[in-house]
C-alpha cells in the first residue's frame, strides 16, 4: 500500500521567495510514525518541520508536531506560520480563528485573509522567566559567542526566557559586532547541557522611533540547528523580557514592535511582535508575519 502526504516547502516571515525562514510542512499527516516524521525532518533539513494531525477533539481544530533534523521540539514560530498558512490555502479559510494543539498546550491561531493572501498571529504559550545566567556560565557564554563583557548592553541581563520553547535573550550594544559574530557551536551545545536551554538568542535595539526596534541572531547547536533565521519562540520571548526589565516604554496595555532577523545569513525576515501588559508585567505574546511557498510536493510511503 502506498501512503500519500502533501508536502510543502514555505518561507516564513516574508514574501519574498528565498528569504525569511524555511519550514517543511506536511498537511495531513495521520498515519506518520515518530520514526517518519524524524526521517523526513532529516531529509527536508529545514530548522523545524510541522506535521498537521486531524483533531479528535472539540477543544482544537488540529494537532500539530515539529521537528528538527535531530529532534522533537514542543512549538515553533515559524513552522507554525507554515503550517497554518498551507492548512488556510487548503481550506480556502477566511479570516477566523483556530486553535491548535502542540507540545506548549492548545494554543489559539488568527487567520487574516488579506488581498487574497493570509498573514498568520500565533498566540504563544506561557509566559516564563527562568535563570538569571552569570558567574561562570556567562564567562563560558560569551567566550563561545566571542564577545566581551563590554559589548553587552547595560542593565540587560542574560535570562532564559520561555513562551513554550525557552531561549536565552543576550543584548548586545552594535549591529556590527550581531552582523560578525562567529560562534562556537560546540561550545554553546555544551553551555545548553548545563543551563538546560537549547536556544541562544543574540540581540541589538534601535531607537523606538526606528520602524525596525530589534534585529537579531538565533543559535541552537544543540538541537541540530546552528543558526535559524527568523525565530518567533525568540522574538516572543524577547517581547516579554523587554517589559518584565522595564526595559521600553508603553502605555501599561500594549507593545507592539517589529523585528529583524537572518540578514546575516542572507535571508532576512520580519516578524511583529504584541505584548498585552497589565499591572506593568506581560501577560500574552502574539506574534505574526507573511508567508510564501516555495514548492508543493507529494510524499509517497510504501508500507
Amino acid at each position: 500500500m502506498t501512503r500519500k502526504y502533501n508536502l510543502y516547502q514555505i518561507d516564513s516571515f516574508t514574501k519574498e521567495k528565498f528569504t525569511g525562514n524555511p519550514a517543511g510542512v506536511i498537511t495531513n499527516a495521520d498515519g506518520l510514525t515518530d520514526y517518519e516524521m524524524q526521517k523526513i525532518a532529516r531529509e527536508l533539513n529545514n530548522s523545524e518541520t510541522a506535521f498537521i494531525f486531524s483533531s479528535n477533539s472539540s477543544e482544537y481544530d488540529a494537532h500539530i508536531r515539529f521537528f528538527t533534523p535531530t529532534n522533537e521540539v514542543p512549538i515553533c514560530g515559524h513552522a507554525t506560520i507554515a503550517a497554518h498558512y498551507a492548512r488556510a490555502i487548503e481550506n480556502r479559510l477566511d479570516t477566523s480563528k483556530v486553535y491548535h494543539k502542540t507540545g506548549a498546550g492548545i494554543l489559539p491561531v488568527d487567520i487574516i485573509k488579506e488581498n487574497q493572501d493570509y498573514k498568520i498571529v500565533m498566540t504563544q504559550g506561557k509566559i516564563e522567566f527562568g535563570t538569571i545566567i552569570d558567574g561562570i556560565n556567562k564567562e563560558e557564554l560569551l567566550a563561545a559567542l566571542n564577545i566581551k563583557n563590554s559589548d553587552l548592553l547595560e542593565n540587560y541581563e542574560i535570562q532564559i526566557v520561555s513562551t513554550g520553547h525557552s531561549k536565552v535573550m543576550v543584548g548586545i550594544k552594535s549591529i556590527e559586532i550581531l552582523n560578525t559574530l562567529q560562534p562556537d557551536y560546540y561550545a554553546l551545545s555544551k553551555l545548553s547541557k548545563i543551563i538546560k536551554c537549547n536556544g541562544y538568542y543574540v540581540f541589538t535595539a534601535n531607537s523606538q522611533d526606528s520602524d525596525i526596534l530589534i534585529q537579531g541572531r538565533m543559535f541552537a547547536p544543540a538541537i541540530g540547528i546552528n543558526e535559524d533565521p527568523v525565530t518567533g519562540n525568540a522574538n516572543g520571548p524577547l517581547g516579554a523580557y523587554l517589559v518584565h526589565h522595564n526595559l521600553l516604554k508603553h502605555n501599561n496595555s500594549l507593545l507592539k514592535f517589529k523585528a529583524m532577523q537572518g540578514e546575516a545569513i542572507k535571508r532576512p525576515g520580519i516578524i511583529e511582535v504584541e505584548v498585552k501588559i497589565e499591572n506593568k508585567e506581560p501577560v500574552e505574546i502574539k506574534v505574526s508575519g507573511n508567508a510564501v511557498i516555495i514548492f508543493k510536493s507529494e510524499l509517497l510511503l510504501n508500507d
